[in-house]
């Protein structure tokens, strides 16, 4: 068995070994023999176990998969875009943008409804993956335009990360002049969480990374084409405009949607294909990307696991989970930059 193969066998079983521990632990004590009871249908010893277990445990675990799968993958191809080491849905501002969609049509909508008089009984969730793919794609538009002017990386992330604050004080706005209500749902929805999502959500989730995953897994020869620069690309027959704008759809449905239901989860998405090249120590993306889904997936899970606290009445917000083990990631790839720009 070659090392590749190894580590990939290792990665499926740490990723079902979260799943079930994901499953097991929570505030309230389930033995492991009833949870498995319950996935194959018996009947538990409390019926509250099982309503526990599928309706909430489940439906956690399954978005914590398709979360850090999406985010991972969207990383990758960011920085590959890019050529940037510190691209990400997070840092490039396509989560603020994201995260403005669905402001915009959480608070300002609920301002127009109470304006008008008229109350509606909820947002869809259609409406919500809709507005997120839409914000995410108006920062992923704007960047790709710059990125065609702008020659320096540096300055495409400068760019970026004032975008961000932009798109936050654009926020701000719309907070000032909601309701408490609104603002605290808001602001709950900000921290992320992968435990708000439900099996009706799902139903939506579920084809959106799908999809934009399968447009990554389409353009695997593009993406390996343009490590090695446009030029190269172009005379390998590949049309840059083309794989430019795939990897826009691709990246703003996975980051997009992925922020509809589980706020802007930060670090995740630019953190982990760093971890996957060091693991597998290369940047042959029919390699990263399974390796992305399967790393980004138990990333996820861990996040999950941690923030949930378990065995207590509390949780953390998600983004403060992520950015803990995501923060150090970071450092080290800017040192290593640093290092190896000092090596004569």
């Amino acid at each position: 068995m070659n090392r590749n193969l190894t580590i990939f066998v290792l990665l499926g079983f740490s990723l079902l070994s979260l799943f079930l521990l994901t499953l097991f632990l929570g505030s309230v004590h389930i033995p492991l023999g009833e949870i498995v009871g319950i996935l194959i249908g018996n009947e538990p010893t409390r019926s509250v176990w099982e309503k526990i277990v599928l309706e909430l445990r489940l439906p956690a675990a399954f978005t914590a998969i398709l979360a850090g799968l999406a985010l991972s993958i969207s990383g990758l191809q960011m920085q590959t875009l890019f050529r940037n080491p510190l691209a990400g849905p997070y840092v490039l501002g396509i989560s603020s943008g994201a995260s403005l969609g669905v402001a915009i049509l959480i608070l300002a909508t609920v301002t127009l409804q109470t304006l008008s008089g008229f109350n509606s009984t909820g947002i869809s969730p259609l409406a919500i993956v809709i507005a997120a793919t839409l914000g995410a794609s108006s920062v992923m538009l704007l960047i790709t335009f710059l990125a065609m002017k702008v020659k320096s990386t540096l300055t495409l992330l400068i760019v970026g990360v004032m975008f961000g604050y932009a798109v936050s004080g654009l926020v701000g706005i719309l907070i000032y002049f909601s309701k408490p209500d609104d603002i605290q749902a808001y602001l709950l929805w900000s921290f992320g969480s992968f435990r708000g999502t439900g099996w009706r959500e799902l139903k939506i989730l579920l084809p959106c990374i799908l999809i934009g995953a399968i447009y990554s897994i389409a353009r695997l020869k593009s993406l390996n084409a343009m490590l090695l620069g446009d030029d190269y690309a172009t005379s390998l027959g590949q049309n840059l405009k083309r794989t430019r704008f795939e990897i826009l759809v691709s990246t703003a449905l996975l980051a997009g949607s992925v922020t509809a239901f589980c706020g802007p989860v930060a670090f995740i998405g630019i953190a982990i294909p760093h971890l996957c090249r060091a693991l597998f120590r290369q940047s042959d993306h029919s390699v990263l990307i399974p390796a992305v889904m399967l790393a980004g997936s138990s990333m996820a899970l861990i996040a999950n696991i941690i923030a949930g606290m378990p065995g207590s009445d509390y949780a953390l917000p998600l983004n403060a989970v992520t950015s803990i083990f995501g923060a150090p990631v970071i450092i080290w790839v800017v040192i290593r930059q640093h290092r190896s720009l000092d090596t004569p």
